[in-house]
Order: C-alpha cells, then structure tokens, then sequence
C-alpha cells in the first residue's frame, strides 16, 4: 500500500507544497527513514539513486529550520559539482512553503569570493563538496558552529574519491549534538567505520539498494577489441535509442566516440573530468534539455547525474568496479520506470560481467554482437534547443519572468518552452528546435524584470 506524506507530523503549508511537487506518496526508503529522521536520529540510509533519498534529508533538515536566524543550520556534503548543484535545487523547491530558505552551493570550480560573499549575507543551508568547503574553512570565511543537521549524501562515492580526511577535518568543527544522516548505495567495511566515528546509535534502513530485475533490462554483447565502434553502431541501429548516456573508462574513449559518431550525423557531445566547469554544467543542462541525444560521458557524470526518463545507458566499457556499474546503469530505469542498460565486452573481459553478476546475485547472460539483426542507422534530430542568458538568481531573475519574456504579447507559444533552469549567474531554457531562432532574437528585443540581458544559442 502506498503511504501518504500525511502520515507524517508536517505542516499543512509543507504537505500542500509536496503535493504540488508531484510527490504522491512515499517511496520505500521515505517510508523507512523519514518516521526515524523526523524525529532526530541519526540514520544509516543504504538505498540505489533514484529512489528519493534528497528529499529525506531535505525534508528532514527544513522542519528544523529556524528562517529567521541567519546562521548555516544544516550541511550537506556530497562527492561532486554536479549531485550538489542537483540537491541545492531540491531542497529550495522543498523549502516553498517557508519563505526566506537561503540555500549556498560550495564547490571547486568557480572562485571563493563570490561564495564567501553568500556565506558572510547568511545561509542557512549549505550543499557542497569536501574539497571546496574545507577551501573555506583554511579561510576562515565559513562557520559551521551551529549546524544541527549534516547529510553525508553518496558517502561511498567519497570515500572512493580520498575525501576521508577532509570529512574527518568538517564534522570536527560542527557541534558534538547533531543529527548525522548518512546515505550510501553499499555498505562496505569502510562506511562503518565513517558511521562508527562519527554517528551516535544510527538506526539503519535499507530499501531498493539492488535495481529491480524488471526495472531495467540488462543485454551484454561480446566483440572483438578492434571492432568497438563499429559494435556500438550496431547497438544504436538495432536499439534505436532516443536518447542515451555512453559510458567510456578514459577520456581518450570519450573523445574518439564522440568524433565518430558526430561524423556520422549523430546529435553528441562530451563530458569528461578535464573540461571547464562552465562547459560541463552547459553540457549536462543541454541533455537534461534534449538538445542533444547521445551523451559521451566518463565516471565524472556516473554520479549526480539526474534526468527523467532516460531510455538507455550503454557501456562502451564495462567499468572494473562493479559498484560504479551500478551507479551508471542507475541512470535510467528510475522511480519503478523501465530502463535499458546496453554493454559491450570482449572475451577476455568476461570476468568483469562475472563479477557484476555476483554482486547483483543474479546471472547476467551474453551473446556475440554478430546475433544483432542488422537495422539502418539513422541518427535522429534532437527535438529541442537551449538558450542562455547571462542573467541567474544573483540578479533576482526567476523562471516565470524569463517565461513571460519569450510568451508576452506577440511572443513564441508557450507550449514550445520546455524546462527552465535558473543557475548563480546564468540561466537556461529548452525551446522546441522549430521556434530556436525566434526565441533568441525574442529574448534579445525583450526585457527581463525591466533590464536586457545577453543571450545566445547553443
């Protein structure tokens, strides 16, 4: 049966505002943790990503949030840029129903004044990577002395990444008495040591920490090493993704895929550790977008990446751990919708699909790629574009008024505008692809809250 958020001691404004959500009823690890957390235990939460974890420390953190005392109340570590920004932004849509809810991301990537600056105004939540917080603490420019509530979100990730000693260095300057919730997709020896340490009688919930057999669709194919490419074409063609993320081990596998399937005439692009933070952030919002089909991606976007719906993920090369396997083919297949997961392998890699299904405890079969029907490839055309405008939260700009600027009198339908993200210092809006060019010289002859902005296409 499916549990109502009223069976919780909410405020009527916060069960209106989660309904407008679209959070219908609770999922398995809401239903496990939120009962436990809400009344100030710390919690040891073990669940797969999608599941709706970012909502049970959101929730959480807010009911115990003081608006009015312009003090950082609650933390929020996570391992990357892009999960934190992901979070930041649930956990203002969650805070609605109160009114003033500062939420401050802090991560490497873009300079330490400005964030600073947002930390010396006040904020009372602050979401942010271990590397980059640390960064401010050596300057003295953050104070986490009254934090009731830190999140170590994806605790597993970070331990992998060496963030053990900059956690270690951040929980010692929050107060001894504070509610620790610890979320992580496994539970190996390490993470009880980080719990051991540092939380006090934890109550542990595990839900959904294994994907569904059902839920996504699991096919592997063997090929020879020299015939890689030419196998995921065979993928594409016979499969005929929408939309899909391509996973490499290396940048050099990214690059290479990325060049071949462009010349193909496919819509693709990269995403890769070594790129500017600016460029990845434009790349992730694109997809999330759909102005672009086929994402090349590394490891750096296993985690935090978050997009509805996503068809397929398909593993150009399976990775050595089988826990990373996992977190990539949790793209898709999310929230009890069906997914694909495509891979590719050689013979000698057989060992690593082998080690993937022990930890899943279940057989994964294979057969050689030669068995595909042969299909015509035909790289489909994305069915949206982004615009960006050089104008974000810093200047008071919201989604409505960029809305009102492409819908106002004379303007574009607004059924061709699809998702808007406001950011720091940007924002970025999703048109359908007919309406591109008139959208952007709308934009370009408008005003937004009575100013004009620099906007282009990407």
């Amino acid at each position: 049966m499916p549990t109502s958020f009223a069976t919780l001691n909410l405020p009527e404004t916060q069960l209106t505002n989660l309904e407008n959500l679209g959070y219908q009823h609770m999922t398995a690890i809401q239903a496990e943790a939120l009962p436990h957390a809400l009344q100030g235990a710390d919690l040891i939460a073990q669940a797969k990503t999608g599941s709706g974890k970012t909502a049970v420390f959101g929730i959480t953190l807010l009911a115990k949030l003081d608006p009015q005392n312009f003090v950082s109340q609650a933390l929020v570590l996570c391992p990357t840029r892009e999960l934190s920004t992901q979070v930041a932004n649930e956990i203002r849509r969650l805070a609605r129903y109160q009114a003033n809810v500062k939420v401050v991301v802090l991560c490497g990537g873009q300079p330490l004044a400005p964030q600073a600056a947002s930390l010396e105004h006040g904020a009372h939540v602050i979401v942010g990577t271990p590397g980059r917080i640390n960064d401010h603490i050596g300057k003295r420019t953050i104070d986490l002395s009254h934090i009731h509530t830190l999140v170590l979100d994806e605790a597993d990730r970070m331990l992998e990444m060496g963030f053990m000693e900059d956690i270690g260095k951040i929980i010692s300057l929050t107060p001894k008495y504070r509610q620790t919730l610890l979320f992580s997709a496994t539970y190996p020896d390490d993470i009880k040591r980080l719990s051991a340490q540092f939380q006090r009688t934890p109550v542990q919930v595990k839900a959904d920490t294994l994907h569904q057999a059902n839920a996504i669709n699991q096919l592997s194919f063997i090929c020879n090493k020299s015939e890689r490419l030419q196998a995921l074409e065979t993928l594409l063609a016979h499969f005929k993704p929408s939309s899909a993320v391509i996973f490499c081990n290396m940048k050099v596998g990214v690059r290479e895929i990325t060049e071949h399937l462009s010349q193909l005439g496919f819509s693709v692009k990269a995403l890769h550790g070594e790129m500017e933070q600016r460029d990845r952030d434009e790349v992730f919002v694109q997809f999330k977008h759909h102005s672009f089909n086929l994402l090349i991606a590394t490891d750096v976007a296993a985690r935090g990446l978050d997009i509805e719906d996503l068809p397929c993920v398909i593993n150009y090369e399976l990775p050595h751990d089988p826990a990373i396997y996992t977190h990539r083919v949790g793209r898709t297949g999310r929230a009890g919708k069906e997914g694909l997961a495509l891979n590719l392998l050689t013979d000698a890699e057989r060992h690593k699909l082998a080690d993937i299904g022990i930890a899943q405890k279940a057989e994964l079969p294979f057969e050689v790629i030669s068995a595909l029907k042969g299909s015509q490839l035909t790289p489909r055309q994305p069915p949206n574009a982004t615009l960006c405008i050089a104008a974000g939260r810093k200047e008071k700009v919201r989604a409505g008024d960029i809305l009102g600027a492409l819908t106002g009198e004379g303007g574009i339908n607004g059924k061709a505008v699809g998702k808007i993200d406001v950011l720091d210092y940007a924002a970025y809006v999703a048109v359908e692809r007919s309406v591109a060019k008139q959208a952007i010289t709308r934009l370009l002859n408008s005003t937004i809250k009575g100013r004009k902005f620099k906007a282009k296409l990407l």
